[in-house]
Parts: C-alpha cells; structure tokens; sequence
C-alpha cells in the first residue's frame, strides 16, 4: 500500500508540468492544481497525438518511395538510351576508321613515292623553322614562315605551290633593306617607338644602336654596347649619309664579340690591384726621369752661355761653380793638388747631373717583376675557379687568366718606356760630365802652362 501510494506521487510530480503546460494561462491563473485523473487524460491525448503525427509521417515516407523509384526508373530509361546511342557512335567510328584506312591505302596507291618525298618536306619545313625562329627576316614585313604540314596530311599541289612561295619571299627579303617603325626598349629600360632598319636577315639597328634579336613576341631591344666606328657608320646610313654598311656574315656572331670586347679602362681594370700598382709606379718613374732631363737641358743651356763668355763666371752651372772654386785656390799649390781639388769639385757637380737614374732604373726592373706576380696570382685565381666550378664553362676561369695577361702587359709596358728614359739621362748625364771634365783639364793645363812660362808670375788667372 504504501509502495502504490509512492509511485502515484512520483507519477503526479511527473506529470504535473505537462498537465499546466496544457492549462491556458488564464486557467492557470484562475483554478486549483489538476487532478490525477485529469492529469492522466492529458498524458492519452498527448500519446494518441504523437502516435497520429507517427502515422502521417511513415505515409509521407511510403509516398516519397514511390517517387523515389519512379525517379530510378527514369534514370535506368535514360541510361538505357545512352547505352543504345553509344553504341551506335562506335560503330559509326568503327565504319569511319575502316573509310579512312581504304582512302589512305588509295591515296599510297595513287601517290606511289610521294610518301617519301612529303617525308623529307615536312623535315626540312621544321628544320627551316627551327633555324629562322629567330631570324631578323619576317621583321618588318608582311613574310611569315611556311607552316608545318601535319603528320597524316597529304601532300598536295597546292601546298607545294605555298611552300614554294613562301621560299621565295623568304629569299627576296634577305636581299633587303627596310625601314620602319616599332617599339624599341633602351638600355634603361624605357619603351619608344623609333624608325628601325634591317639589313636582311643580318641585322636591324636604330639610331646607330644594333638590336637584339626578339624571341617569343618580346619588343625589340638595344644590345648592351655598340662599338663606337660602328654605331657611327649605322647611324650615318640610317641618315643617309652613307652608303656601305657593316654587316656582320656570322649571323651577329662577330658584333656580340665586338660588343663584347672591354675598353681600354675596363681592360686596365681586369689587371687588379697589382696593375695599379705597376702603373703607379711606372707613373712615378716617368715623372722622375722626365724632371730629370728637364733639369739636365737647363744644365746644358747655361754651360753653352757659360763657355760663350768664360770671362763672367756664373753660379747657375756647373762649370761656373767648378771653375770659381779653382780661381779662389791661389797660387803656391802642387799640381797635384790643383788636379785633386778639380776632381773633388766634379765629383760634388756629379750627383746632380745623375740624379734620379737609379730610381728609374730601379723601377724598370721592378715592372716585370710586379707583372709576374701578377700572371701568378691570376693562375692562382684560374685554379681555384677550376676547383670550384670545372672546367665547363671557361667565362668563369676569364677572370685569372685576364688578370695574368694583363699585369703582364703592364709590366713591360711600363718597363720598356722607363729603361729609354734612363738610358736618355745617362748619355745626357755622361755627355755633360764629359763636357766640365775637359774643360777643367784645360784649365788646369792652361794654368801649368802659365806657371812654366812664368815662373816669378803669382797672380796669374786661369782662363
């Protein structure tokens, strides 16, 4: 009993929510809390509720099958029908093929050896291709390339009469010279529309510029450098103020060397840091010898004036100093006294006269050396290039072996010019030294001689 009293307690505690969820707010408001019984007729309304909605909803689901197959029927009709016309496609191609097979076998019979010349056509049609892809000769005209016949085509008159055409235009327009106009990208980049030539299938320049062959629809384009006698003669034609025209036979090959070709600062620079230093002291040598021999003409232009009036004897040469120094000795002396003290006055004229030889001999023989030093250190850089990168591409081992070359060239460049010079400043040097010691030894003669004719003479003056 006290068990059946629980579960219907539990059971109204349970139900109780749905039984005010069903009351109408004003109910809720106006009556007492439902009954059990009340509660219970709910719950089968709600039940009997759920189990319609249950019911409608499996119908629904019935009905959509239905549809469902009439959909996959239809489907199964029209894959059926694709089934049937496929199969109708490939006996048409079946049919197709075996027409084509029949006309190409008819075609062998009526073309015989035809086979093989339409063969080596099409192999000199793509071999022609392929060698003016980048021709300058469909530049500026209306001319184009023959196309290439297709593998399974047949060889017909008429396109020999077409490839015979093209042939010919082809051969006109590498006896050309147009002139138009296109746009031209320069060195920086910038795109403008200039008047360009083409000298057939050589080349094509404009404003004494040569140009870059274009490849796949690029805009023409100025090379990196033309050579200045050349860029002078194409822009001479180009205004018609001249009639020869260089043309390159190579097919660019002799102008991309020529561009390529450092100038004579670009060169100086490939002998590195050992070629300045050959050049800077083959300059500083050259300055020494050159002052040198500037002050040795000045010596020998006041001796001149000093032996035309040997009376008036000047400081300003060496003659004149040698020979005052001899009159301010006296008289009383041994003749080998006056002679050692002539000698000892040439021998303080001397270092003048040869001053800065051995500085300019020194550095004539140092040259070669420093070349040398340079060739070795660029062999040093070659085989290290070798080392790293192969011997595959030979711009990457330039770079030493130019630097060798370069410094080598530098050293007797500078050698050579600097032994002439000091040769130059010894001859002269020896011919002025030459020149006071006779003189000297006639005024030491003179003054013996002097001596001798009169003894009781003290006073007597060297001439």
């Amino acid at each position: 009993m006290r068990r059946l009293l629980a579960m219907s307690a539990l059971t109204a505690a349970l139900l109780s929510p749905l039984a005010l969820a069903q009351q109408s707010p004003g109910q809720a408001a106006g009556d007492a809390a439902p009954s059990l019984s009340q509660v219970l007729e709910d719950f089968r309304a709600d039940s009997q509720a759920a189990t319609n909605r249950d019911r409608q909803r499996l119908t629904a689901l019935l009905d959509d099958r239905d549809a469902l197959e009439a959909a996959l029927n239809k489907a199964q009709a029209r894959l059926t029908a694709a089934e049937q016309r496929r199969a109708a496609l490939e006996s048409q191609r079946s049919e197709q093929r075996q027409r084509l097979d029949r006309l190409r076998e008819q075609a062998g019979n009526q073309t015989g050896d035809l086979g093989g010349v339409q063969g080596v056509i099409s192999q000199r049609i793509g071999a022609l291709r392929d060698d003016l892809g980048d021709s300058w000769l469909t530049l500026g005209s209306s001319v184009s390339l023959p196309e290439r016949p297709a593998d399974d085509a047949l060889l017909d008159l008429d396109t020999l009469v077409a490839l015979g055409e093209s042939l010919a235009q082809l051969t006109a327009e590498s006896a050309r010279v147009v002139r138009f106009a296109a746009p031209v990208a320069g060195r920086s980049g910038e795109l403008n529309r200039r008047e360009v030539m083409r000298a057939g299938a050589f080349a094509a320049f404009s404003e004494g510029q040569l140009l870059r062959q274009p490849g796949n629809g690029e805009a023409l384009a100025v090379i990196e450098r033309t050579p200045q006698e050349i860029s002078e003669a194409l822009r001479a034609y180009q205004q018609g103020q001249r009639e020869a025209l260089p043309l390159d036979p190579s097919q660019g090959q002799v102008l991309k060397a020529l561009t390529q070709r450092p100038d004579v600062w670009q060169r100086f620079q490939q002998g590195g840091y050992v070629g300045y230093v050959i050049v800077a002291l083959g300059v500083l040598g050259l300055l020494v010898a050159v002052s040198q021999y500037a002050y040795l003409l000045l010596v020998s232009q006041r001796l001149r004036r000093q032996l035309r009036d040997a009376t008036t004897l000047r400081d300003d040469n060496p003659l004149g100093r040698i020979l005052k120094r001899f009159q301010a000795l006296g008289e009383g002396h041994a003749p080998e006294a006056l002679e050692a003290r002539l000698d000892e006055a040439l021998l303080a004229e001397q270092p003048r006269l040869e001053r800065g030889q051995p500085l300019v001999k020194l550095l004539a023989a140092v040259a070669p050396l420093l070349g040398l030093l340079g060739t070795v250190t660029g062999m040093i850089v070659t085989f290290q290039s070798i080392t790293v990168f192969g011997t595959g591409d030979p711009q990457l081992m330039a770079g030493g072996i130019s630097q060798a070359l370069v410094t080598t060239v530098l050293g007797l460049i500078t050698a050579v010019p600097l032994l002439f010079a000091q040769t130059a400043l010894a001859s002269r040097s020896r011919s002025l030294v030459g020149l006071l010691e006779g003189r000297a030894s006639a005024v030491l003669a003179d003054h013996l001689e002097g001596r001798q004719r009169h003894p009781e003479s003290r006073h007597a003056h060297p001439a």
